[in-house]
């Protein structure tokens, strides 16, 4: 009777070991990401809404977290589409956000696709994937993907590259050639829109003031976010520009980090008070 005790003991030990194995993250993952030899392109629009430039600050705040030392990662702004309206120049608060890890595609196209392709090609090299997070229209991801199957022609790109998207809007004014192209071509995941909550995804876009003073300590952050709402601000519906009646009111909306947090597996968060509670607590 006790070996039959034994046995069944050791049988559930067992089980019990084969289940927590499997719910273990694997080494150096951070949500779908793999720390090791993955790459992330968060691309920005600018075009004609100031939210990207709530999102670059907050995308920033992310990258800043302990947790995120060893991702790889290179911005692009300008990536925008078929839409009207003036561009929301932003490049202090890149320069704040990313320092020298992005690209200006909207002062240098070719100067920007010439860059990032170089990434993704030795991304794909070196057995990674990338992982675009959207946070405007495809055209540019197009362009990087049409570039990568040119040099790597054998490479299977559905496996390799991730587009993220979370907008209808930003697909109506993607260059329709384009959003087909991608999605043909590459692994592109449409995921709930960042504006709303209580759809799957966070809800990053806030009518009413959300205290992130209370939660960035760290100088870098608070100069980042100082200058990233203040630049919000002074464009946000100006010459021709999109008025964010969110950021009018006084909240925040940096909905295209919407992406970058479902790519690592922060998609539980409901709103922009559990993001700062997330990550600008962490960050050093």
């Amino acid at each position: 009777m006790r070996q039959a005790t034994s046995l069944g003991l050791l049988v559930v030990a067992l089980l019990t070991s084969s289940c927590a194995e499997e719910s273990v993250q694997p080494t150096g993952f951070l949500g779908q990401f793999d720390a090791r030899r993955d790459l992330l392109l968060p691309q920005f629009d600018l075009k004609t809404d100031v939210d990207d430039v709530h999102s670059i600050a907050a995308v920033a705040t992310m990258l800043a977290d302990p947790r995120f030392a060893k991702v790889q990662y290179h911005a692009v702004a300008g990536a925008y589409g078929t839409q009207g309206g003036a561009y929301v120049p932003a490049n202090d608060v890149l320069g704040l956000a990313f320092g020298e890890r992005w690209s200006d595609a909207h002062a240098d196209y070719e100067g920007a696709l010439e860059k990032v392709a170089s990434l993704v090609v030795a991304t794909i090299h070196r057995g990674g994937r990338v992982w675009i997070a959207d946070g405007g229209q495809s055209d540019f991801s197009a362009a990087v993907v049409r570039a990568t199957a040119s040099a790597l022609p054998d490479a299977d790109l559905k496996d390799r590259i991730h587009i993220v998207q979370h907008a209808d809007w930003n697909e109506e004014v993607t260059t329709p050639a384009d959003l087909s192209f991608v999605k043909d071509a590459a692994s592109y995941h449409k995921i709930p829109d960042g504006n709303a909550e209580g759809n799957g995804t966070p809800g990053f876009r806030s009518d009413k003031a959300i205290n992130w003073q209370q939660h960035v300590s760290d100088p870098r952050l608070r100069s980042l976010w100082e200058a990233a709402i203040a630049t919000a601000n002074t464009y946000n519906g100006a010459k021709d520009r999109y008025l964010n009646e969110s950021i009018r009111n006084g909240g925040l909306d940096f909905s295209d980090t919407v992406e970058t947090a479902w790519i690592f597996g922060f998609d539980h968060l409901d709103d922009g008070h559990d993001f700062f509670r997330e990550f600008a607590t962490h960050s050093p």
